[in-house]
C-alpha cells in the first residue's frame, strides 16, 4: 500500500470532499440547535499516523474537551471530537443562552450538552464518509472527558480495547464572531483502513 503521504497527495480530492461534506452538515445542525447563522472555513483533512495526532492539534499537555464513540458495523474503530477549552465553554454558553465570556467548571448538564454536540458533529462527518464510501458505519453511545489531550488521545485503547495506527483528522472552523475550533478524528483497524481505502478506489497491494 502506498505509504500515508503518497495517499494524502493522491486522494486529496476525496478527502476534502468527505471534510467539505461533514463540516457543511455539522455546521448546518449546529445553526440550528444554537438557532444561530453559522459560517464555515474550508477544512483541513489529512491522514497521518497516530502518535502524529497530538502534535498536530497543539500541546499534548493542553487540556481540552473530548467526546469519543465506538465506531462499528461495516468500519471498527473509535472517532472523537476535540474542542480547546475555548471553543467548548463558547459552544456551551451559546447552547445555555448564557453571556459567551462564562467560563466555569463545566456542570453535569454542560457535559450533557457537549455530549450531544459532539454526537451530531460526528455524526455529521460520519454521515459524509459513509455516503462517499457506500459503507455503513455505526456510532455507539458518545462518552466525555475534559482532560489532557494526550490522556484523551489514548482513551480508545483503554475504553474500547481499539489499537489503530492511522487516523483521519479534520480540522474544522465553525462560527462567525463565535468561531469554534475542532478536531474530527478517525481511527479505525488495520481492517477498517484498507476498506475504507478500497471503497475510495485506492488500490490495496
Amino acid at each position: 500500500m502506498a505509504n500515508l503521504d503518497q495517499l494524502n497527495d493522491m486522494y486529496l480530492d476525496v478527502l476534502k470532499e468527505i471534510g467539505n461534506i461533514g463540516a457543511g452538515n455539522a455546521t448546518t445542525a449546529i445553526s440550528n440547535m444554537l438557532n444561530l447563522k453559522m459560517d464555515m472555513s474550508v477544512p483541513n483533512v489529512e491522514l497521518m499516523p497516530v502518535e502524529k495526532i497530538g502534535g498536530a492539534i497543539g500541546s499534548e499537555e493542553q487540556v481540552v474537551v473530548g467526546i469519543m464513540l465506538g465506531v462499528e458495523t461495516d468500519v471498527n474503530g473509535s472517532m472523537m471530537f476535540l474542542m480547546d477549552m475555548a471553543s467548548a465553554h463558547k459552544m456551551v454558553n451559546l447552547l445555555m443562552m448564557r453571556d459567551v465570556n462564562y467560563n466555569n467548571d463545566f456542570d453535569e448538564m454542560d457535559l450533557s450538552a457537549l455530549k450531544e454536540i459532539g454526537n451530531i458533529i460526528a455524526g455529521s462527518y460520519l454521515s459524509a464518509l459513509s455516503g462517499l464510501t457506500n459503507l455503513t458505519i455505526s456510532p455507539t453511545v458518545p462518552y466525555v472527558s475534559v482532560d489532557m489531550a494526550a490522556a484523551i488521545l489514548s482513551v480508545p485503547a483503554i475504553q474500547f480495547g481499539l489499537i489503530s495506527d492511522k487516523a483521519l483528522m479534520i480540522k474544522t472552523e465553525i462560527g462567525g464572531d463565535n468561531k469554534i475550533d475542532g478536531y474530527f478524528i478517525l481511527m479505525p483497524d488495520e481492517e477498517s483502513f484498507e476498506k475504507i481505502l478500497a471503497s475510495l478506489g485506492v488500490p490495496i497491494e
